[in-house]
């Protein structure tokens, strides 16, 4: 008897990662984990890269390190992408399903993305589902915008070498009147070097005054609220959450107050604003948060919320959902760390996110031109600051339809499960910077406030 209960135990160890196990998840011993991390993987058609010998140590408390690697593990032991529901809803499809061995073409071709564009070849560059501030234009599709473990400087081959000659004739061509649309066409554009060539050249004399006009309407100077407390005072989670709620309020009156200083305030109606900030402003707070009050941010308040200690309850009640929106958020903290985005990009990116022409209920026409302005603006900028990084732009480009993602994921956490939520991000993220520091913040660096 004590033999059978010690190979049960051993048979409870998760094959993927080695944390208690929880049962029989898509045919393999796992724990609820990696289950959620397969499941989210495979429904979302996510294709990630390691950015080191595709072989990174799987444990419990490396296991979000790499995603690629997680997800190769969860193939290699067996896991059954099969047994996934269609629908992406709990249960699986065969709970008699067991572990599968598949050939390391098949692997390739999952870890690639080919197989998820071969079973669905009709994909259009449309609303993905996640928020209602995404639209058919504006939009990327779950299975094809960057996910928290793909790294955009990476060749994309899944999304762009499928697009044909004459697509890319349509793209020089185009006006681009739906830019996020045309976001693979623009990535394929970047990685033909006969396309774009990393020359130096002149900047375009219209595009210094609208960009310096959109950093003169931004509020550089630190955040107000209060982060400081004493050494050995224990953070409540009603107190994170309220403190939470002061940064959120004070983040939101900046942006109305930026609102108001835009270089094209007066080509819109107050309508429009309105229209405008009720249906982006949590992608303005998060975009801020992520450039220019970073410092503040992964500093001082990740150091309050490090002295908050979550309960068992709030430990196991926190959802997939949270998980999810939490791996991306560090994801896109790395990648803001990594492009160190200046406060110039910054303000383009703002405005292009800003300008959303297909918010129901605003001017799109308007919107269109202004957006296209300040798209092209942006692009001349960044191509004439960096000549030698010649995909920076589309990289800065595709983060927003991240950004979008995430505030719209956001809305569906519970309110109680955010103090942990933040927590786990800003307590990853600033253990992250402090073991890879290689320079400042992003915007820190041309911040005078921070």
């Amino acid at each position: 008897m004590d033999t059978w209960e010690d190979d049960t135990a051993d048979q409870r160890t998760c094959l993927i990662c080695g944390d208690r196990a929880t049962g029989l998840h898509y045919g393999i011993i796992s724990c609820e984990g990696c289950k959620g991390f397969f499941k989210r993987s495979i429904c979302n058609k996510r294709v990630y890269r390691c950015s080191r010998d595709k072989n990174c140590e799987m444990s419990r408390k490396q296991r979000n390190r790499c995603q690629y690697c997680r997800l190769l593990k969860c193939l290699q032991m067996g896991m059954n992408r099969k047994a996934i529901r269609e629908d992406g809803m709990p249960g699986g499809r065969n709970k008699s399903i067991g572990p599968v061995q598949i050939t390391e073409e098949e692997i390739e071709r999952i870890m690639s993305g080919q197989e998820f564009k071969e079973e669905a070849p009709d994909h259009t560059w449309g609303n993905n589902g996640d928020s209602d501030h995404s639209s058919p234009s504006n939009g990327v599709l779950e299975g094809n915008q960057p996910s928290p473990a793909s790294t955009l400087s990476s060749n994309r081959s899944v999304e762009m070498n499928g697009y044909t000659a004459a697509l890319r004739d349509q793209y020089i061509n185009t006006s681009m009147s739906t830019h996020y649309q045309l976001l693979p066409h623009l990535f394929s554009y970047a990685t033909q070097s006969s396309l774009l060539a990393p020359q130096p050249r002149g900047l375009y004399p219209q595009s210094h005054p609208l960009v310096m006009q959109l950093v003169a309407a931004e509020d550089l100077a630190p955040l107000a609220t209060p982060m400081l407390i004493e050494d050995d005072y224990k953070v409540t989670q009603v107190e994170l959450f309220a403190l939470l709620c002061r940064l959120a309020d004070e983040l939101l009156f900046r942006q109305i107050s930026w609102i108001k200083k835009l270089p094209f305030f007066c080509e819109l109606s107050i309508e429009d604003y309105t229209c405008l900030l009720s249906s982006t402003w949590q992608e303005l707070i998060l975009l801020s948060c992520l450039t220019i009050y970073s410092a503040q941010v992964f500093g001082d308040l990740a150091d309050i919320t490090a002295k908050y200690t979550p309960s068992d309850d709030e430990l196991h009640g926190f959802s997939e959902d949270g998980m999810d929106v939490m791996e991306r958020l560090i994801y896109l903290f790395r990648k803001f760390h990594q492009l160190k985005i200046s406060n110039e990009e910054y303000a383009c990116m703002k405005a292009i996110n800003f300008l959303n022409q297909d918010i129901r209920g605003s001017n799109s026409t308007q919107l269109e031109q202004l957006n296209k302005r300040y798209w092209y603006v942006c692009q001349d900028y960044t191509e004439y600051k960096y000549p030698h990084q010649p995909k920076r732009f589309p990289e800065i480009m595709m983060c927003l339809p991240e950004i979008r993602c995430i505030a719209g994921k956001l809305v569906n956490i519970p309110l109680e499960q955010l103090p942990l939520l933040f927590k786990a991000v800003l307590h990853s993220c600033k253990s992250s910077l402090t073991s890879y520091r290689t320079g400042p913040l992003p915007c820190v660096a041309a911040s005078t406030g921070n």
